[in-house]
């Protein structure tokens, strides 16, 4: 995924925003009473759909972090879509989700966010993220607190994203 700015003096062609409500997902639109766009797809948050992109892609592993009966995944476009120094797109926090909520799988969804998002960074759309992984276990659930920066030092992004988590207690995968 590449953000390529445009001429100023076209007229800007933006993606629909996405919107996650903590388990999926989904296209924004418009509200019906919209002077311009009435009950259309929104396309007014570019950096924050960008990010919602890049951690909830599944980015493919390396064989060696997958556990026995584990499938590799990851967007299948990064196979044939991909510039060659182009990273693979999404995250791998997909590999944690069967994981006990412990103070490790915090540092590592960090870690695996801060990879997501360095794309972002790479392309100049912010300087630098923020980023905080807290377990809630009585709701099985990993919230990520993600705060983007500016080249100018000013908060461009503050948005928290709860990741449902999926322990060995017998909940079964709703994506399977």
């Amino acid at each position: 995924m590449k953000i390529i700015p445009l001429a100023p003096a076209t007229e800007p062609l933006l993606d629909p925003d996405l919107v996650w409500n903590g388990q999926f997902g989904d296209l924004a639109t418009t509200a019906i009473d919209d002077p311009i766009n009435p009950g259309g797809l929104r396309a007014t948050q570019a950096l924050a759909t960008a990010i919602l992109i890049c951690l909830m892609t599944d980015a493919r592993a390396d064989e060696t972090e997958l556990r026995d009966g584990d499938i590799n995944r990851g967007w299948p476009g990064d196979s044939f879509d991909r510039d060659a120094d182009e990273p693979p797109l999404g995250s791998r926090l997909w590999l944690l989700r069967r994981r006990a909520l412990t103070p490790d799988v915090e540092i590592l969804a960090e870690d695996y966010t801060r990879a997501a998002l360095q794309t972002l960074i790479d392309q100049g759309a912010v300087a630098r993220f923020d980023v905080r992984a807290a377990a809630d276990r009585a709701r099985s659930t990993l919230v990520l607190t993600i705060v983007g920066y500016g080249r100018d030092g000013s908060q461009v992004h503050d948005q928290k994203y709860a990741v449902l988590w999926e322990q060995l207690n017998g909940v079964s995968d709703p994506l399977a």
